[in-house]
């Protein structure tokens, strides 16, 4: 871990304005690359080929990049990330960047995560009584974990295994049929664990369909990872909230009531969500994780009393500042074989230096609550177009196939333009020309 002068040394370096071999260089110079790993990036040693993405999914005929970039110093729990994104969306990484600045001037961010439990199913149907099925299970319940945990020894010896056995009984709304589910909560450590569940609930059917007869249909893991959260806190001081045309407590308050429509109105939910998880998703990209798992689950998490709503909670607290507050399930894994078959992912763990699921899972739902203050932020001052429309710019700019000498100059005209469409950026680029 560098120390703090050499932490900084990157944001003095102004690592927004450098070019991305130089950001490279910063944070070689920070202490978070070595020469060795810094060399690799720049020969892009990491870059997906391929070779390995044709072992990795069917009919690969080619790879699709993303861009990546890195949020700087982020704070957590009194520790300062970099933090690696893989997004598409402008204004992610900038926004992420900005209220880790902000934030560190005022205490940062501080999180935690549960233990790394995830749930398999497997359903029975065709039962003769579902009610006594389910009584035989719980019965026999502990003597089922035993039996469980043997068949993974691997993973008792790191520490995991299943951990309890639950039942859930179920009348099909379209089939009419009676079912019974029977869950096991499985701790798979640091691993994502999908396939270890999957196969540990299709090993265990014949067993428990022996005890109460029926037919075992669905055998597999729930993304509805409820028994793995994470939470993560932040406070903002009024003096810091404050902004050109608005004051601080008039902003912080204008937040709260933004929240407060996203905590009843869906329509409102979905969208701020999604920009919690803008986030989250580009986090779990970097670090190859199932970035669609981790969306499932929050998705499915915001509506777990039968309304969908925000995932965060933004008050004023005792002391008149503004306090913001996330939860949601995060089952992610660092470890594992189908995580790692993307070269990429090594180096972004060692930028990180992340040392377990639980820890990443924690910067995750920070990284969620900063994005979202960050979205919030906008829209109850300026309006979240203020800042996309020169984002939205340089998107153009790039679609028109703007030569790199006058990119800049062409982003300055188009942001002044009533639309900013890539016929007029044809247009402008002309006129840039037709000057030099």
């Amino acid at each position: 871990m560098s120390d703090n002068s050499m932490l900084q040394k990157a944001v003095n370096r102004k690592f927004r304005k450098l070019a991305p071999a130089l950001r490279i260089e910063a944070l070689k110079d920070a202490g978070y690359l070595s020469a060795q790993q810094a060399q690799a990036w720049h020969e892009q040693e990491y870059a997906l080929g391929l070779e390995s993405a044709d072992r990795m999914i069917e009919n690969v005929m080619a790879t699709f990049a993303f861009p990546q970039g890195v949020a700087l110093n982020f704070p957590l729990n009194k520790r300062l990330y970099q933090v690696p994104m893989v997004v598409e969306e402008p204004s992610v990484v900038a926004a992420l960047s900005y209220v880790a600045l902000l934030a560190e001037k005022h205490g940062g961010f501080s999180a935690s995560a549960d233990a790394g439990v995830i749930k398999g199913q497997i359903q029975f149907v065709a039962l003769e009584d579902v009610a006594a099925a389910e009584a035989a299970v719980l019965k026999e319940a502990e003597a089922l974990v035993e039996e469980a945990n043997s068949l993974m020894p691997a993973m008792l010896e790191r520490g995991g295994g299943v951990r309890k056995l639950t039942t859930a009984r179920f009348i099909g709304p379209n089939s009419g049929e009676p079912m019974l589910v029977v869950y096991l909560s499985v701790d798979t450590c640091d691993a994502m664990g999908a396939n270890q569940v999957n196969s540990l609930c299709e090993a265990l059917a014949p067993r428990l369909q022996a005890l109460i007869g029926g037919e075992p249909l669905l055998k597999i893991l729930s993304n509805l990872a409820d028994e793995a959260l994470a939470r993560a806190e932040v406070s903002f001081p009024v003096s810091a909230l404050a902004i050109k045309d608005m004051g601080g407590e008039q902003l912080r308050d204008r937040i709260v009531m933004a929240n407060d429509l996203a905590l009843m109105d869906p329509y409102r939910a979905c969208t701020h969500n999604k920009g919690i998880m803008n986030g989250i998703d580009a986090l779990a990209l970097a670090t190859g994780n199932d970035w669609r798992s981790v969306e499932a689950a929050a998705h499915a998490y915001a509506a777990r009393d039968g309304h969908y709503r925000a995932l965060t909670q933004w008050r004023k607290d005792e002391n008149g500042n503004l306090k913001g507050s996330i939860e949601l399930p995060i089952k992610i894994g660092t470890v594992g074989a189908s995580l790692l078959s993307n070269a990429q992912v090594k180096p972004n763990q060692q930028l990180l230096g992340i040392e377990s699921a639980p820890e990443l899972a924690s910067l995750m739902a920070a990284v969620g609550l900063a994005q979202n203050f960050a979205a919030l932020r906008a829209l109850a001052s300026s309006g979240i177009q203020h800042g996309h429309m020169r984002l939205h710019a340089r998107s153009v700019a790039l679609s028109a196939g703007c030569p790199d000498a006058l990119f800049e100059a062409l982003v300055q005209r188009l942001v002044k333009e009533p639309e900013i469409k890539v016929w007029r950026a044809k247009e402008i680029i002309a006129e840039l020309q037709a000057n030099v």
